[in-house]
């Protein structure tokens, strides 16, 4: 199975410039929790997500209204193909432990997103197990991580 058979089509972005107040707002009026952040050739070159806000915005008590989403969010970005083999995509959000994966063309311009969503609802063709151990890879691993 291929990446595309399983990612998200419609990704809304944002630019390094637009402010966390319009990221929070827009990931709240389409109930998404992470935005990719293109550059003015539509590039990728960050993603922010609901927690980075959180974390590195709201915990850091930078004005939302004013700081740029460029000053918060995760730059060197792993992503994907649509043309990836779906297990080749899993082993990265494994290995990097990331709940979201940005799809990415020749061009680097972002066309989907692959989340744990997308492999749960699709686990049966791609296996219930295999996609069992990607999210326990991902989520336990971090809370291990996090305690320490």
């Amino acid at each position: 199975m291929k990446v595309k058979d399983c990612m998200c089509n419609n990704v809304i972005y944002v630019k390094p410039e637009t402010n966390v107040q319009d990221v929070v707002n827009l990931m709240n009026q389409n109930h998404i929790g992470s935005v990719p952040v293109c550059d003015n050739n539509n590039c990728i070159c960050g993603i922010v997500t609901d927690r980075d806000i959180l974390l590195r915005c709201v915990a850091c008590e930078k004005e939302p209204k004013t700081t740029p989403i460029s000053d918060i969010m995760t730059c060197n970005v792993c992503t994907c193909t649509q043309d990836e083999d779906i297990t080749s995509a899993q082993m990265k959000m494994q290995q990097k432990q990331i709940r979201r994966l940005p799809v990415c063309d020749n061009n680097n311009n972002v066309i989907g997103i692959l989340t744990l969503g997308n492999l749960a609802r699709n686990d049966n063709k791609i296996g219930k197990e295999q996609v069992c151990t990607t999210i326990e890879n991902i989520c336990c691993n971090q809370k291990s991580q996090n305690a320490n």
